[in-house]
This record gives structure tokens, sequence and C-alpha cells, in this order.
């Protein structure tokens, strides 16, 4: 066939192939068009899923008549003018080809009133024809209305899932973009029903009420609050306590200068800072926000904008790691909410009487409250210490906060009392926390040791990999690794860390080489080096069935609250439990 110059109307539909998949993408350029026109209220009708109608009404600051045209034409904006506003976007709909597109594959009514004309316009566009503008009653705004979608490309609305399907992915984009837009009020409705009514929020109450709102009260009872500034860049929003993992990864919103991103370097640091307090097979949850000149940022990757490219793509993640894995070490007793608290009564499932290992020192079901004082009163004297100031101040009140041990269940359960009620400990679970990261310190303060291989092994890799190894041949030599270059394509391997020397060296060598030629960065020596100190901590700790005296109880609580993660055992499991005493009452029916 001989080379032709295709028509406007078929680019426009070929341009639709990449930026309307389905009705939520529809919305989703629909809602940030009038996101960029300051509009602080916004209201999304939907019809049968999206397919039949999708409506967008928004009080911002509207179109001129004698530009609605335009707004219809291809790659026309008012967003960009130069390569300059290009590399510093810091709008959403920058392209300038998505109305064009839309209105490609359905009929699209646009009506428009600035906040200084008499009255609207309005404009309409079917099979790639406009219309001539009409007069419009509205208020100030813009009213985009979208029927019938895909009805002249049968084929693309073959692909169309059911209803349900397609507006729940609705919902769940109206969702996302109301976190990231807390300033401003959404409102949804789906054949006339209204399912969200978001009220614009401006404080840490509202933020928290939105937050509830779309992810649940769960997320935000177990939320740990995130703001950090560190070279030009800022990280805020909230990370969820490893104990509220999800079994998916349907709670997880990150947003870079507003705009909801799934980038791969975000994904990875993230989960290398929950990499060793979640359990197997579990996602974290998190509303995150990072903010950065968007110079440092490129947004013009993806056709529908899902994903960027930092340029210094090292330095971000470095900072994601830290921040989050810092707020995660603070999971201790005592340190914001606790384990479970105010846990439903029914999730114990308690339907048996407690066997109870009773200590000469006992008497009836567990020791009194001034029995455990004095008890860790003794403890804090055979450690060195008087210990009465802290009895005066738990007279007080001033309880530690998993408090004193009363008795042990099974050898395997730790039982004491605090403030709130009662709290179960799960014995090994704590102690096996403890050593692990008391291990962690002292590879931590001595980890440069090394332990050359007895034979030289030769590893074939690929240039990338080469190069990486030749960028980063310090870090690796910090880390206890010798590597020296044998060729374009091969390595050689003659040290390793020592407590890594009887594993797999030249597998762990060519994984890191290739992690760090296709990242930048590995994590898999410390991940790695963290598996074989679990492991040792696991052998360790205290096993099941041992029966501890009261002071050995109470020194594993205080060492609980000393340790940083001790809300999680080493594989994500928790170690404790908070009963407070509205849950017992609820337990034995009490006040009902």
């Amino acid at each position: 066939m001989p080379i032709r110059q295709l028509s406007t109307h078929l680019i426009n539909q070929i341009a639709a192939g990449e930026v309307v998949e389905r009705p939520a993408s529809v919305v989703k350029e629909l809602i940030e068009n009038s996101l960029d026109s300051g509009a602080d209220r916004i209201r999304v009708d939907v019809e049968q899923g999206g397919t039949r109608r999708i409506r967008v009404t928004d009080n911002g600051a509207g179109i001129e008549a004698d530009q609605l045209h335009l707004a219809l034409a291809p790659h026309a904006t008012s967003k960009i003018a130069d390569l300059d506003d290009l590399e510093a976007v810091a709008s959403f709909g920058f392209r300038g080809e998505a109305l064009a597109s839309i209105a490609s594959v359905s009929r699209l009514r646009l009506a428009s009133r600035p906040a200084d004309a008499q009255s609207g316009q309005a404009i309409e566009a079917e099979g790639g024809t406009l219309s001539e503008p009409q007069p419009a009653g509205m208020p100030t705004g813009t009213v985009i209305d979208v029927r019938d979608l895909f009805y002249n490309v049968p084929a693309r609305r073959k692909f169309v899932r059911t209803e349900r399907t397609e507006f729940g992915h609705i919902d769940e984009l109206v969702r996302r973009l109301a976190l990231a837009n807390m300033e401003v009020g959404f409102e949804l409705f789906h054949d006339g029903r209204a399912v969200r009514r978001l009220a614009p929020v401006a404080d840490q109450a509202g933020w928290l009420r939105r937050v509830s709102d779309v992810c649940g009260q769960g997320f935000v009872e177990q939320a740990l609050e995130l703001e950090r500034d560190h070279a030009g860049l800022r990280l805020s929003g909230w990370v969820a306590r490893p104990a509220y993992s999800r079994s998916q990864a349907d709670q997880q919103f990150f947003f870079v200068n507003g705009r909801l991103v799934r980038d791969r370097l975000v994904a990875h640091a993230i989960r290398q800072a929950y990499r060793d307090v979640l359990f197997h097979g579990r996602h974290p949850a998190f509303v995150l926000r990072l903010d950065l000149d968007p110079r440092r940022v490129d947004v013009n990757v993806h056709p529908q904008k899902t994903e960027v490219r930092f340029r210094d793509g090292r330095l971000v993640h470095d900072f994601l790691f830290s921040t989050i894995n810092q707020a995660l070490a603070e999971t201790r007793p005592g340190q914001g909410v606790a384990a479970s608290s105010g846990a439903r009564p029914e999730f114990f499932g308690f339907t048996g009487r407690a066997s109870v290992e009773r200590s000469p020192s006992q008497s009836g079901l567990g020791l009194a409250v001034g029995d455990a004082v004095s008890s860790y009163a003794r403890l804090v004297q055979a450690e060195g210490g008087s210990g009465s100031d802290r009895i005066e101040a738990v007279d007080a009140g001033d309880m530690p906060p998993l408090g004193f041990a009363v008795a042990q269940i099974h050898g395997v359960f730790v039982l004491a009392e605090n403030a709130q009620g009662l709290v179960v400990v799960d014995m090994h679970a704590a102690h096996e926390r403890i050593v692990y990261e008391q291990l962690k310190r002292s590879w931590g303060e001595d980890r440069v040791r090394s332990q050359r291989l007895l034979v030289p092994e030769k590893l074939a890799v690929s240039r990338r990999e080469v190069q990486a190894l030749e960028t980063h041949g310090q870090d690796l030599g910090r880390l206890g690794f010798e590597l020296d270059l044998a060729g374009p394509e091969s390595v050689i391997v003659r040290a390793v860390p020592s407590l890594l020397a009887t594993s797999d060296p030249l597998g762990l060598v060519r994984d890191l080489l290739a992690d760090l030629a296709e990242l930048g960065r590995s994590e898999r020596v410390e991940t790695a080096i963290d598996e074989l100190l679990s492991t040792m901590a696991c052998h360790g700790s205290v096993r099941a069935n041992r029966r501890l005296n009261i002071d050995e109880m109470n020194r594993l609580l205080r060492d609980m609250e000393r340790t940083e993660r001790s809300d999680q055992c080493n594989h994500g499991r928790p170690t404790w439990v908070q009963l407070d005493m509205k849950s017992l009452d609820r337990l034995f029916l009490r006040g009902q």
C-alpha cells in the first residue's frame, strides 16, 4: 500500500486507544482537567458503569466561548507553551489530546461558563464533527457529558467488562483522586444513586476523616504519620503498622506532586522498608505524597501519565526507604497505637478454660498489682538500680506500656496487667525479635569483615553488570566483597561477607550485579544477611513450653519496650495484643 496521511478523526481514535482504556480512563482525564481549572467542587454522574453516560461537573475557571472548538482539537492545551514548560509540568492534563480522543469514540457535549461571562456556551461533537456553540444556562464552571462510549468502535466495546466491574474502577479512581486533593469536594453518583459524598477538608482532623472515608477507620487506627523534608524532597502522609497488612495491594496510594503514580522505584523502596516486619505474602498499606521540584521528575513517560521517571532516582529511593524504615522501627510498645487495642473479643476465640501455670509466689488466679510491683523492684535491683522511684511512679498511675507480668499460659503466652487492661505476649515471637535486633546491631558494628574463598571463582556477566561493578565497586568492598574484573564479560569472586561464606556466593554476586545494573542499587546482601540473622535469632530465642518466673517475664516485657520493631516477630507476626477493659467487659457481657 502507498504511504498516506491519516485523517484527523482516525488519528484521534488511535490516540484514544492509548488514553481511553475504559470508562474510568475518561473519568480520570475529565477530573484532572477540572482540578487544573481550580475547581474545589467536582461531581461525577455515571450510568451503566460509564458505558452509557459519564458527566463531570465542576466549579472551575471555565472556558471562553471562542475557545470551545479549540478545546476539542487534538494537541491543543493552555498548560504548556514551550519546552521549558514541558520540563517543569505542574498540571495534570498537559498533552492536549484527551478531549479530542474521547470525542472521537463517544457522543460528547462540552458546556462552560467563565466567571465573567453572562451565560454559558455549549458545543457538541459526534463522529469527529463539531457543532457551533449554543447558549447554555449554567453556573460558573464546566460540564462535560460523554454518552455511548465506543459506540463507533465495536472492537473496543467488546473489551469493556460488566457494569459492576467498570463502576468499581471508577469508584476506585475517585477515591484515589480524593486522597490526593483533600481540599476538593467530590461527589459520585451511579444510576442516580449517591455513592460517595466527600466534603472538602483543610485541617488535620479533616484529613484523617477523608482517609477514613476512603481507606476505612481500621487504617486510621493503625496509621503512623510521616512528615520529613530532605534535599528538596518532602514526604508526608501515613503508613499502616505491619499488623494492618493486606492480602492484596488494594490500599497503596502514592502521589508525586499530587499525581497518582505506580512506580517501580517507589514500590521497591517501600517493600524494602517493610521487608522484615511483614508477614509472608502480605502487602503494606499506605497513603503517601512526595513533593519535589517538577524539573526533577519526568511525568511525560507514559500515555496515561501513571508512571514517572526521577532525575535523582537513588536519592528518592534512599529518602523513601530511610523515612519509612525509621517510622516502622518505632513500632514497639509505648510508641503510638497498641498492637491490637480494642480488638473484637470474638477474634480471640476463647471457647474453653485457660490453664494457668502457678508459681509459689502466686495466690489465687494470679499476682496482685502490688505483688507485681514488688517483683519489678526486685528485677530493677538485680539490674543494679534501686527501682524505688519507678515504684512511686507506678503508684501514681505511670505504669510501663506493657505493665507487669501476672502469669504464663502453657509455657507459650505471658499475661500482664497494664493501665488499659490485659496484655497477652507470645514469648517466643517477642524474644525472637529482641535477639534479631541485637544480632543486626552487632553485624552493623562489624559488617566489613569478609572471608576469602579458598579457590577464587570466575563468573560470567553482562557488559552492563561489568559497568555496574565499576561504578559500585567501593560500596561492594565495604560490604565485604572482593571482586575483580577478568575481562569485558567476566568477574572473579575472591571474597564475600563472612556471614554468607557458607551460602551460594556466586548466585548472590550474580543477583547483586543484576540489581545494580537494572536499579542502580541492591539490598540483596542486606536481605541475605537479615534472613541468616533471623534464622539464628529463631533458634537462639526462648522456646515454647519453657517456664519463666515472674522476674524473667518482666525482663522480657522491658526488653520489648526498648527494642525497635518489637510489635512484630521477624516473620511479621504480632508479638503482643491488648485487651482493654471494654473488650474484657464485652467478653463477659458485663454492663449488658
